[in-house]
Parts: structure tokens; C-alpha cells; sequence
């Protein structure tokens, strides 16, 4: 098979973001297929014993089992490697299963780990829950807090973990200072790069280690399929990662990868254009409700620091209404064009009430240090006219009295 990376590395390394974005990875079979292939077995053959046993030792290349490799997952891998920048990265099933990997495979029992406190919902309960049944205790910190993390430090302390932006408060951590304070004390960063994607953000460019992703979301783009992504070094992605999903098993299907391959296609496109219906339907809701964050808008409290770490806002908004519950659910009944979901990243834009949907299932004061209130709702602005959602919010806004 023809590949492009790997033998090629001195080519690829010149290619720009959009353009490795289209062909990072691309492997071609004996037939020289433009679309990439598709494989779907969960097997390979061998030529002869010696060859399988070769193959189980390390000792010859090609592949073994589907849950270890496959021509498609492997191409999606080397593809997101490229556009994150990183040495290597592993796929999973789930973006769910590679933070879940990313945090587990590196730490033990009485290991510490700090976190920012403003994290996906099921991130937290990663944190707040699952670690601390295997004995590894987690600080909560506000992640803003340049100081808070270097006072978090305990001498049993393995990982950062973070956000940036931050789900759905869209806090803005200072990637360089926090990802300085971990190497000075030997500790690694495990970050979260969902929101922005590569394309507007790159954590290891700010000395970030790990960088964990839900393809689900605008890698994907289009809401078809679940997929997970881990970024890292060469040596930590073959000696850490890999020994723990090979036993554990979050594996991305053949078709999941082939689907997000095609999506990475256009992410630079839907991403750039996203970002801008974003930032013209955040001015017009900024002046019809009390609080709204976007982190282009100059009213975000940490505008600065988003420009200098990412070239655009990316496709979130968050607002606050007075009103609770019942007005942000009338606002919500009230959308004819936006759909109610708890996805983001989609072409079509999408709305959610956190506090019911994704971060149900906390407790309402770890909502509440979140920024998390029940008159918050979060906005994933899709590839619509940006006019057609303005006058959609226009009359859904009027409808629940505001």
C-alpha cells in the first residue's frame, strides 16, 4: 500500500493544516482508490505460521487483529497525528473512551490529579467518581487560576486536566503558564482540545503532553458517528495508551473512522465558517440577554488570552437568563429552526439546557461552582444562514419574554 506519512514524513511535515487535513494518512491499496478504503474485517490472514508468530513478537509489520489495528482506524490516526502535530495517536470508540484511556492508563492507586473545574459532565464524574474508586484523589480547581494550580501541586501528583475552551462555560485556561508550571514540577497535561480542534488551537505548541478529543463533535461535523482521539509522543501512545486499550477494548470501527476521514476533509471549511455565523449570532444575543459568553466577543472576560491562543472563537456560545428554568425551556419550545440537542459540532445548529441534559447527572452545588445555573443554555451554531438563526432567536426570545 502507498502511504503518505511514515516513508514520507519529510513531505507531509511541509503540507499546511487544510491540506493534511484532506490527505494526512492516506494509504492506498494495489487498486489506487482516490476515496480511502474501507475495511471491514475483524481478522487478517497469514502466509504461513512463522508469519504470525513474527507478527505477535513485534518482530514483522502488518497486522494482527482489528482491535489493535486496521488499515482505516490506522489512517485516521495518522491523519489527526498530523494536524494535531503530534508524534502519534490512538482512536477509540468513544471520545468518552479516550479521555477515560487518556487518564487511566498513566495513574495508579494514591495518585493525584488536579483538575479545572469547569469539565464536560461525564469528564467530572471521571474525576469525582470513577478515579477515586481506584484510590487516585482529584483537586478541583478553577482553572483560570494561574496560582491555583501550582498551590493544587502535592508531591504525588501525575496529571493536569483540563478544558480549554471549557464545557459549557467556555472558561479559558492560559495553555503556556499552566502547561509550565506541570513540566517544572514533573507533572503531565492531559488536555481537552474538543471545542476548538486543531484547526483553530494546537495545545502542544503551548508544551501541552496529551490531547484527548471527541471526533464526535466538528472532526466528524456532521452528527453521523461516535469517535475518540488521543494525541502524545511516539513512546507514550505504543508504551502507555496502547497496552491499556488493547486489554480494554475501546475500539473505533472500520466504518466510524472511514466516516470521520471523510468529515476531517472539510473541517477547515465548516470550522472558519461556523466560527463566523458564531461570532455574528453571539452580537446579536449579546444585547437581548442579561450574560453571553463567545470568546471573540470582547465582553468574554478572558478575550485577550483567546485571541492569543486560538485563531477563531469557535462554533459555542453560552447565554444566562434571569428567568430559570422555565424561561430557558420556553426559549427552547419556542426555536422553529434550531433543533433541542445535547450534541455540538453538528452543520446544524443546536441548543441544550446543561443543567438538565449534560450535566444532569452532578450535583447542583458542583453545577453551581461550575457557572452552571438553571437559566443556562448552551449554543452549537451550525453552517445555516447566520440571518436565518438571528431571526429564528428573534421571535424565540420574544416568545419567552425577553
Amino acid at each position: 500500500m502507498k502511504r503518505y506519512t511514515g516513508q514520507n514524513r519529510k513531505i507531509t511535515s511541509k503540507w499546511r493544516p487544510a491540506t493534511r487535513a484532506v490527505r494526512g494518512g492516506t494509504a492506498r491499496s494495489e487498486w489506487g482508490e482516490t476515496s480511502e478504503a474501507l475495511f471491514l474485517t475483524s481478522g487478517y490472514a497469514y502466509d504461513c505460521a512463522a508469519d504470525a508468530a513474527q507478527r505477535f513478537a513485534g518482530e514483522q509489520q502488518g497486522m494482527t487483529y482489528s482491535r489493535l489495528q486496521n488499515p482505516t482506524v490506522e489512517m485516521l490516526e495518522q491523519r489527526i497525528a498530523l494536524l494535531e502535530g503530534s508524534e502519534s495517536a490512538r482512536c477509540t470508540a468513544s471520545g468518552m473512551a479516550a479521555m477515560t484511556a487518556a487518564l487511566l492508563c498513566q495513574l495508579k492507586t494514591g495518585d493525584h490529579v488536579v483538575a479545572g473545574r469547569a469539565l464536560f459532565g461525564s469528564c467530572r464524574w471521571l474525576t469525582d467518581t470513577l478515579l477515586p474508586k481506584f484510590g487516585i484523589t482529584t483537586t478541583v480547581i478553577d482553572g483560570r487560576d494561574n496560582d491555583a494550580w501550582k498551590a493544587a501541586i502535592r508531591p504525588e501528583t501525575k496529571l493536569f486536566f483540563f478544558e480549554t475552551p471549557s464545557n459549557p462555560t467556555l472558561d479559558i485556561i492560559d495553555l503556556a503558564a499552566v502547561c509550565t508550571i506541570a513540566k517544572d514540577a514533573g507533572i503531565k497535561t492531559v488536555v481537552d482540545n474538543a471545542f476548538a480542534t486543531p484547526m483553530l488551537q494546537r495545545p502542544l505548541d503551548y508544551g501541552a503532553d496529551i490531547i484527548a478529543y471527541s471526533a464526535t463533535k466538528m472532526m466528524d461535523g456532521q452528527g453521523r458517528v461516535l469517535a475518540g482521539a488521543v494525541c502524545g509522543t511516539e513512546d507514550f501512545i505504543l508504551n502507555t495508551l496502547l497496552p491499556f486499550t488493547r486489554n480494554t477494548g475501546p475500539t473505533l470501527s472500520a466504518f466510524n473512522a472511514w466516516v470521520v476521514l471523510k468529515g476531517l476533509e472539510t473541517l477547515d471549511l465548516r470550522i472558519q465558517k461556523q466560527s463566523d455565523n458564531a461570532l455574528r449570532v453571539a452580537r446579536f444575543l449579546e444585547s437581548r440577554v442579561p450574560r453571553l459568553l463567545y470568546p471573540m466577543l470582547e465582553s468574554h472576560p478572558q478575550h485577550a488570552l483567546a485571541k492569543k491562543q486560538m485563531s477563531a472563537g469557535g462554533t459555542i456560545l453560552s447565554l444566562y437568563l434571569d428567568g430559570g428554568r422555565p424561561q430557558a425551556h420556553a426559549l427552547l419550545d419556542a426555536l422553529q429552526l434550531v433543533d433541542i440537542s445535547n450534541n455540538i459540532g453538528d452543520s446544524r445548529s443546536l441548543m441544550t439546557h446543561p443543567s438538565s441534559t449534560t450535566h444532569a447527572g452532578m450535583t447542583a452545588e458542583a453545577r453551581e461552582e461550575m457557572g452552571i445555573t438553571e437559566g443556562m443554555l448552551r449554543l452549537s451554531v451550525g453552517l445555516e444562514d447566520p440571518e436565518d438563526l438571528i431571526e429564528d432567536f428573534d421571535q424565540a426570545l420574544k416568545a419567552a419574554g425577553l
